[in-house]
């Protein structure tokens, strides 16, 4: 049994902003693999974020990202549940890092409910054809369907894109952890992306 120093607890802290006991408990219980704890504690923070999903965010921040120069500008509506959190550095950098999420990757809509059920049958019609003639049954079809609109999902979808910073983690997660270390709901309400000349195309 590997011994668990302080500077190990402040060290997993510090990354994960979790609470000292968490710590302690996540690095014993993975032998002091730094890795595996911080697995630990995501997974953990995740589940606590599923059981407040339900709790009302009628508050929170307006924030706004300016790019390339005043070319692409953004504004996206991210809610938490006090104005205390709001107005906290980790919920304010939180978001600004969606902000620029928004401005790199140019999403559609916020969460997979928000795609209208015409452009999803639009996809999958276009998948169809592709697979035409393939001579593949039915059920192997519909599967492939599927994997082919779940990748959709991750490349138009806000919350299921991989983060900017960490190719890892979705903006979903990056939002789930962000609840977990709070313990406050927060979800993201809209956006609006704006690049200069696009009202012309």
């Amino acid at each position: 049994m590997a011994t668990i120093t302080a500077e190990q607890v402040k060290q997993l802290r510090d990354k994960t902003g979790a609470g000292m006991m968490e710590c302690k408990a996540a690095l014993t219980e993975a032998n002091g693999n730094m890795e595996e704890a911080t697995t630990l504690l995501r997974k953990r923070g995740l589940a606590q974020a599923a059981k407040r999903a339900g709790r009302a965010t009628a508050q929170g921040l307006i924030g706004s990202y300016i790019h390339m120069g005043g070319r692409i500008g953004v504004l996206v509506e991210v809610n938490c549940e006090t104005d205390f959190v709001a107005r906290t550095e980790a919920f304010q950098s939180l978001v600004k890092e969606v902000a620029m999420h928004i401005a790199a990757t140019d999403p559609k809509w916020v969460r997979r409910e928000d795609v209208p059920a015409e452009a999803v049958e639009k996809e999958k019609g276009i998948y169809r054809a592709q697979m035409e003639g393939s001579g593949k049954p039915a059920h192997v079809l519909d599967k492939i369907v599927d994997g082919k609109l779940n990748s959709f999902y991750s490349q138009f979808v806000l919350v299921e894109q991989p983060s900017i910073r960490d190719p890892n983690v979705t903006v979903g997660q990056m939002v789930a952890e962000a609840t977990a270390k709070t313990g406050e709901n927060i979800t993201i309400g809209r956006f609006a992306r704006f690049r200069v000349g696009e009202a012309i195309d």
